[in-house]
């Protein structure tokens, strides 16, 4: 296995922040620097500033289609809380969070490290959310959207403009739109912002993890072809 791959597989970093480590020379393989690229062997002794490292086995990566009505907390005294409802057998969390209110995918996982790269806003990743409104959509609406809209930011007791996003009119009540940012409650905000409200939204895919046939309430496993795009194959 790579270096890089096998310190990412502790949950220590992602593999790139690995690589950052390896040449700032806080790695040592048996005691010695080594170089990037270097392959460890099951014997190898892996150590980063000092302290060895152990791979973490067994890393669960999980897509849910969750219902509307359950929240995205790890909280088990809350009344429907994600982790109740898997029942997953080991220690899971959800990687970000979809509204109480709203339906979809969402991702749990057990890896910590994967979070900052999925969810990390400067990536880019694209999500993509199904959204039906209370009244008839017009092109002015569909513009506003897709060009920015100024909404309050209460986390930096701010305004800050959206960015630019792809929607596409579905019907006359139902709309697809692409997000790279995720903002608390944003589709609903922005909405809002036009004097739409939102009676229904689903999010229907996160970067090349779509829900495919999954029904609602269930859970899959990630696919392999899945696990190369956030880089866990």
């Amino acid at each position: 296995m790579r270096l890089n791959k096998f310190i990412s597989s502790t949950g220590l970093c992602s593999r790139r922040e690995a690589d950052k480590l390896i040449k700032q020379n806080k790695v040592k393989v048996n005691g010695k620097i080594p170089t990037i690229g270097y392959t460890v062997k099951p014997e190898d002794i892996v150590e980063v500033d000092g302290k060895v490292l152990e791979k973490k086995k067994d890393f669960v990566y999980i897509a849910l289609n969750k219902p509307v009505g359950i929240t995205c907390t790890t909280e088990r005294h809350i009344k429907g809380n994600i982790i109740d409802f898997v029942n997953y057998p080991e220690r899971i969390f959800p990687i970000g969070r979809l509204d109480k209110d709203s339906e979809g995918l969402i991702l749990l996982t057990n890896d910590g490290s994967v979070v900052n790269e999925i969810l990390r806003e400067e990536n880019n990743h694209k999500k993509e959310y199904i959204v039906t409104v209370d009244k008839k959509i017009t092109p002015s609406f569909i513009n506003g959207m897709a060009n920015g809209v100024k909404i309050y930011n209460p986390v930096r007791n701010e305004y800050t403009i959206t960015k630019k996003c792809e929607v596409i009119k579905l019907n006359n009540r139902t709309f697809k739109i692409i997000l790279s940012q995720g903002l608390n409650r944003q589709i609903r905000r922005m909405c809002a912002k036009f004097n739409y409200r939102v009676v229904r939204l689903k999010r229907i895919r996160i970067m090349n993890i779509t829900l495919k046939d999954l029904p609602v309430g269930k859970w899959r496993y990630l696919t392999e072809e899945e696990l190369k795009d956030i880089g866990r194959e």
